[in-house]
């Protein structure tokens, strides 16, 4: 099983959030115990702003496990296919490259998302398998 992580969840267990922090901490490793976390390159610069020490951000995601996952050209076009379709449909484009980019990687690359964004996720991609620890 291949989980792909959102930043959403990553800053959650970095910063300890009070309200989040320990739930989104056992998903993480529930998902690494059911297989592999990784993460796009979306996912590790919203999240590596965190830290002052790239190195610092760096070692945190190898404790953690999280894998460096590259977005694939068939994962952009599936971004791009979400976002031309929720365009369509009235959306406004406060919504940005990145969380369809996060999106179609976890569509294409992995079996699922982790992430606190569930409405979003659910509605652009319908068919994605989403964990969310705020719903827990």
């Amino acid at each position: 099983m291949i989980t792909a992580i959102d930043s959403s969840v990553l800053i959650d267990v970095f910063a300890a959030d009070p309200t989040h922090g320990r739930r989104s901490a056992d998903l993480v490793r529930l998902c690494l115990s059911e297989g592999a976390l990784i993460a796009c390159e979306v996912v590790w610069a919203e999240s590596g702003v965190t830290f002052e020490r790239a190195d610092d951000f760096l070692r945190a995601m190898t404790t953690l496990g999280v894998s460096f996952s590259p977005i694939e050209q068939k994962a952009v076009m599936r971004s791009l296919q979400a976002w031309r379709t929720y365009l369509r449909r009235g959306g406004k484009r406060q919504r940005v490259a990145a969380d369809f980019l996060v999106g179609g990687h976890a569509m294409e690359q992995a079996d699922r998302l982790l992430t606190r964004d569930r409405g979003f996720y659910r509605d652009c991609f319908s068919t994605l398998r989403v964990l969310d620890p705020s719903a827990q």
